[in-house]
Order: C-alpha cells, then structure tokens, then sequence
C-alpha cells in the first residue's frame, strides 16, 4: 500500500527544483554573460531553449507515462534532468550551456507529465484540492529561493552553484522512488498504441510556433512562425482521426470546463513569466542593485505564493474553483500596472506592491484551476490532463519569453546589456508591461467562460 504523503513530498520535491533553477538562472543571468560571453539574444536563449525542449515534450511523455507507467517515466525524466543539471554546472562554452538547458526541458517534461498525474492517482476528490495547494506552494518555495538563494550563490559563490544544487535534490528523490515507491506503478491506458508520427508532429509545430515568435521581426522568422502554425493545424486534425491519439482533442471540443481551464493556464503564465526575467534585468542593469538585493526584492511575490496557496486549494475543495481562479487572474493583471512607464524609473514602494498583489493573485489561481483540470476527466485521462495543463504553463511561459525576444529584437538588438545602455531595455520593459496585462485580462474573460460552461 503506497502511502500518500510519501507520493506527496515527491511531487513537492519535483515541483521545487524546476522553478528554483528558473527564476534563480534569471538573476545569474548578468554573471553569465561576461564568463561565457552572452549577448542580449543569447540571454533570452539561455531560459528559452529549456521552455522549448519541455513544451515540444510534455503531452507526448504524458501519454507515454499512461501507457508504459507513471513512475517510470517520472524517473527517468528525474535522471535526465539531474546530469543535465551537473552539465550546464560545468559548461565551458554558450553551445554547453544552451545544450545542458535543452536536456534539462527534456527531462523537466518526464516530470511534469507525471507528477501530478501520480499525485491525483493516491489522493480521493476529497483531499485533492489540498494536496494540489501544497504543490503550488513548492513551485512558489522554488521561485522564492531562486532569486534570494540564487543571488546569494552568484554573489558569494558562482552561477554554477545554481545548477550544481539540483544535483543533491535530484539523487534524494531518485532514492526516495527506488526505496519508498518499490513495486508500485500506475498506468492509465496499458496495452495503446504510442503515437510517434504525432509525436514528432507536436514537437515540430511547437519549436517552429516558438522560435518564429522570438525572431517574428526577420523574414526567416516570420516564415518559422507560419510553418509552425501549420503543424499545429494538421497535428489536432490527426489527432481527432487517430485512433490512439498523443493528445485526445475531443477532450477541448467536447469538455468546456477543461479547454477553458487550460486557456486561462496558459494566458496567465504568458502574462507573468517574463515579468520576473524582465524586472531582474531592469533592477539589476536600470536600477543598480546587486544581484543579493534584486533577488531579496524579488522574493517578494512568490512568498505571497506560499503563503497562500495551500489556503487557496482548500478553498477550492468547497467553493466552486472557476470563481476563485477568475479573481485571481483579475488581481494579477491590476499588480503588473504598478510598472507602468519604468523609462521615468520605479520607485521600490511601487515595485515592491505590484509584486506583492501579483503573488497574492496568483496563489488564487494556480492551485484551483488545477483542482477543476483535473476534476473534469476520468480516471484515464489523468497523466494527459497533467501534461496539457503543464504544456499550458510551458508553452505560456515560453510565448512570455518569445514576446521578451521580440522586445529585444526591436529595443536593444544584439549588444551586451550593461548599465550604460540600459534606455533599450526599459523601453522593452515598459511595452511588455501592457502587452503582458492585457494577456492577463484575457485570462479573466477565458476563466469566468470556464465557469459559465
């Protein structure tokens, strides 16, 4: 008999390190660039190649995780991202880098198609809400640390150390799997086919969506866009024929609840990932500040996330989620108008409430959308339940960066940021403010439809 908190300080432990690496990378990012010689592109690269392997992966290990085990591939993917992370530790070069990144999206899609999977799978309705509200709060742990603790590492130690760090995390759980979870397994869809033409179909669609969004100024990039957009068209007409599909696309026509939810995952993580990439570079090349007390300042949104996550699942197990969820997203695009116009500078009061009504809205969002996700599919459907609605999260949080990209592309171009030309990148700062609040007010109109339907 598994114990169910056992399976829950995993998931918890798999939720932490991601989002420490990512928003720890964000503040290591102005020290990267001088060791490995990183221009303003290479910089958005370093976060982007990781977001690309991981979205272009998740719904297909998803689907191999219901088909050949849940476990199993959570291991795996488990394995994958902790070598990549001792490689991107010791990379010599900016092709390492982006190299060990890629391998750690991989293996970042082996857990995150996975985890919350194996977690709905132990935990009764009843409790699901509150187990989901202490994952959310592990994925807020890690984005908390990742810039305090990180810039504590860059400041004190090295970038390295950043990456070196999961090393540890990564061989605890992998013991943990081997001795607690010995034996057991959990599969969804045992003896199906593994669609791989629509695999590889899904993958292609989204490296050409993705990498013609961040070079969407250029030709070239324009075309990758268009290309991209085509597989994607013809990847969901395979998949509503296919008789084993990768990704069963009945479940947006047919589920309205769930497609809405996944909608409003994905507008709210466009909206706000690149808000931290943005602000640590800004605080860090605008405002001055070293990279301790950029990362001390940008604690302070996903400590909001921790606190009240847990709290905000609960909730969600006795009050209807879309509701809560909707709130959410409304508080999350009010906190973003506080930096407005950041080209006549921001205050630290005005950056420090912006972060704080930010993290208390999306602590309302994350854990009850989740719970209505996963809430709205059978039993089966489980591990690509998780997958989209983690490929949501990616796929946002890589659009952000696309957007970020492109930004870049038309403010700053391909110089080395530093404090002396920093007018590009407020410039780019202040145009993503708007376009980022504007996503997050769609994701308000998406989640009240979720609720209607």
């Amino acid at each position: 008999m598994v114990n169910p908190n056992t399976v829950l300080l995993i998931t918890v432990l798999a939720s932490f390190s991601t989002p420490f690496m990512l928003s720890a990378v964000n503040i290591a990012l102005p020290a990267m660039a001088p060791a490995l010689g990183l221009d303003a592109m290479t910089m958005g690269w370093v976060s982007l190649s990781f977001l690309l392997a991981s979205a272009a992966l998740l719904v297909p290990m998803g689907r191999a995780a219901d088909i050949f085990g849940r476990k199993r591939v959570f291991a795996a993917g488990f394995s994958i991202f902790t070598l990549a992370s001792l490689f991107c530790g010791l990379a010599a070069t900016p092709a390492q880098l982006l190299a060990g990144r890629v391998l750690q999206g991989a293996g970042s899609s082996m857990i995150f198609g996975t985890s919350v999977a194996i977690l709905t799978s132990v935990f009764p309705p009843e409790r699901r809400g509150k187990a989901l509200g202490w994952v959310s709060a592990a994925v807020y742990t890690g984005l908390s640390l990742g810039p305090s603790l990180g810039g504590l590492l860059v400041q004190y130690a090295s970038w390295r150390a950043i990456f070196l760090l999961n090393v540890p995390v990564g061989l605890f759980v992998l013991w943990l799997l081997r001795s607690k979870l010995a034996g057991a397994e959990w599969k969804g869809a045992e003896g199906e086919q593994f669609d791989l033409p629509g695999a590889l179909l899904y993958a292609a669609a989204l490296a050409g969506l993705m990498y013609g969004l961040s070079d969407v100024t250029t030709p070239a990039g324009g075309l990758t866009l268009l290309a991209g957009a085509a597989a994607l068209g013809a990847f969901f007409f395979r998949e509503t024929r296919a008789p084993h599909p990768i990704l069963n696309a009945r479940l947006f026509l047919q589920n309205k609840v769930f497609a809405f939810s996944n909608l409003a995952a994905f507008l709210n993580y466009s909206a706000t990932f690149a808000m931290g990439f943005l602000l640590s570079l800004y605080l860090q090349y605008a405002a001055g500040l070293g990279p301790r007390e950029a990362g001390f300042v940008l604690m302070v949104q996903p400590l909001l996330m921790v606190a009240f996550s847990p709290w905000a699942g609960r909730l969600s197990d006795r009050h209807d989620p879309g509701v809560i969820a909707s709130l959410g997203m409304g508080l999350t695009a009010a906190g973003m108008l506080f930096f407005a116009w950041p080209q006549a500078g921001l205050p630290l009061w005005r950056v420090l409430t912006g972060l704080g009504v930010m993290g208390f809205g999306l602590a309302l969002f994350a854990a009850p959308n989740t719970n209505a996700v996963m809430g709205s599919v059978e039993k089966r459907h489980y591990s690509v339940a998780s997958a989209t609605l983690a490929t949501m999260r990616v796929t946002g949080q890589m659009f952000s960066m696309a957007v970020v990209m492109a930004l870049f592309s038309l403010y700053v171009g391909k110089v080395r940021l530093g404090p002396e030309n920093h007018q590009g990148l407020s410039a780019a700062f202040g145009a993503g403010v708007w376009i980022f609040a504007a996503l997050a007010a769609a994701g308000v109109l998406a989640s009240l439809k979720r609720r209607r339907a």
